[in-house]
């Protein structure tokens, strides 16, 4: 079985590449394509790799092109992990937006549309080459912002993409742990859109036991969102968050530590991997520079709420390799999963139409991924949920027809961007910064 890595000079492709090292089971994957646009880092990754396959037999045979076309033929599996405009982008995602007193992180608010707006037209070139020349592929997405993305792909390709985070999967693992449940049994109520979700129930045995974590103060302050939201707004929300809804929560503050910290998330990591590609690669600085970039992940939300440094339990993610191992082993061998996941609505959530891709727990087998039913998102839920998909939508729309209009009105109707003059201002500034958004006119 053949699986093409679109990103395939990523940083984190050594992570799925070792969760296909452990999988030894029959109809595996036993040939991976890395593709990317970026030789140095292609060539940087393909040697890690190579020292994690050095002693595991049958491991499976890695080659690398920047020929798009030639990575997606014969592909069974479609894994897209891409970064359009790369680190440098992102930093100055979260520059422009923090210059205008708003929040510029990576999947949210600002930083977030304009990410979309530069990545939408690369994937829907994409999922166009894997329509025409890979067919029969599943495409995994992970590339942010992931459900947005992942709704402009499934335009060409239906139910074929299925989108994946490790957010989700973390937060029910962290939350089975402390209430002393095997995270494999149970059952997770979880709803949303990618980066804009809530967990609702944990169910052992049919039995509910996350109002027992709700009632119990000190248990909520021992893990990470409880430290994040801290136990008062967990109590009155009767559930836990998704940690990107600090954002939303706690704007004022985390916006403030944004602009108060030396470097921003995307320039901290601009520096650490320039660092890492610059040396000679090896699968022991590898994971030196994994551990650095784990235990700084959120800082400034951490600084912002008093929560501390990550705890070793705090640094135990959801594992989207393992989420995405899960996946197509599920389609590829029929073994019925349910995993959380980004697909089409259908009728799932009654406040969205059928297209809008949303994050829930899904049944998967070799049909593909289908979303369980879910109980009705509570009004406030609604209104964070229902505006953010009106956001995606527009920026679909400027996408599609390079309306600046289009843009402006995705950037004015965020529920974190304050003034439709700011989203003007905004969307000047990356068009000045992305020359990827030039064709973002009238």
């Amino acid at each position: 079985m053949k699986l093409t890595i679109l990103g395939g000079g990523g940083f984190r492709v050594p992570l799925v590449y070792g969760a296909l090292l452990a999988d030894r089971a029959e109809g595996r994957v036993t040939e991976v394509a890395l593709h990317d646009t970026d030789p140095a880092r292609l060539a940087s990754i393909t040697r890690v790799l190579a020292d994690q396959a050095a002693d595991v037999p049958d491991a499976p045979a890695v080659s690398a092109t920047g020929d798009l076309d030639a990575a997606l033929r014969g592909a069974d599996f479609v894994f897209s992990a891409i970064r359009v405009g790369g680190l440098e982008g992102r930093a100055a995602d979260e520059r422009v937006a923090l210059d205008q007193g708003v929040l510029g992180q990576e999947t949210v608010g600002a930083g977030g549309i304009a990410y979309g707006l530069r990545t939408v037209p690369v994937a829907d070139l994409i999922a166009r080459r894997v329509k025409a020349l890979a067919p029969d592929a599943w495409v995994i997405n992970f590339t942010n912002p992931a459900g947005l993305v992942t709704e402009a792909m499934a335009r060409h390709l239906g139910g074929r993409v299925i989108g994946i985070c490790d957010s989700p999967v973390g937060l029910g693992r962290r939350v089975a742990r402390l209430l002393g449940a095997a995270p494999d049994r149970a059952e997770i109520d979880y709803v949303g859109l990618n980066h804009l979700g809530w967990l609702r129930g944990l169910r052992v045995e049919g039995r509910d036991e996350l109002p027992r974590l709700l009632a119990d103060r000190e248990l909520l302050g021992s893990f990470e969102e409880g430290r994040l939201f801290g136990a008062d707004w967990l109590q009155s929300l009767g559930a836990i968050p998704n940690e990107y809804l600090h954002y939303y929560y706690f704007n004022r503050e985390t916006v403030r530590a944004y602009r108060e910290a030396e470097l921003t998330r995307g320039a901290f990591l601009r520096v650490q991997q320039s660092r890492f590609y610059a040396e000679p690669a090896s699968l022991a600085s590898w994971r030196r520079t994994l551990a650095e970039r784990e235990a700084t992940y959120m800082a400034e939300n951490r600084e912002a709420s008093g929560a501390g440094e990550r705890d070793e339990a705090d640094l135990v993610s959801g594992g989207y390799e393992k989420v995405a191992l899960a996946l197509m082993r599920g389609i590829a061998r029929d073994e019925r999963a349910t995993l959380i996941l980004n697909v089409r609505n259908g009728t799932t959530l009654s406040v969205l139409d059928a297209d809008a891709v949303i994050e829930v727990p899904c049944v998967v087998d070799a049909k593909g991924a289908r979303p369980v039913s879910v109980a009705p998102l509570p009004y406030h839920a609604v209104g964070l949920v229902t505006a953010v998909k009106a956001v995606e939508r527009e920026v679909l729309a400027a996408a599609e027809s390079g309306s600046r209009a289009a843009a402006v009105k995705a950037f004015a109707l965020h529920p974190l961007v304050d003034s439709v003059n700011v989203a003007r201002r905004l969307v000047e500034g990356y068009r000045e910064v992305h020359p990827g958004l030039a064709y973002l006119k009238g």
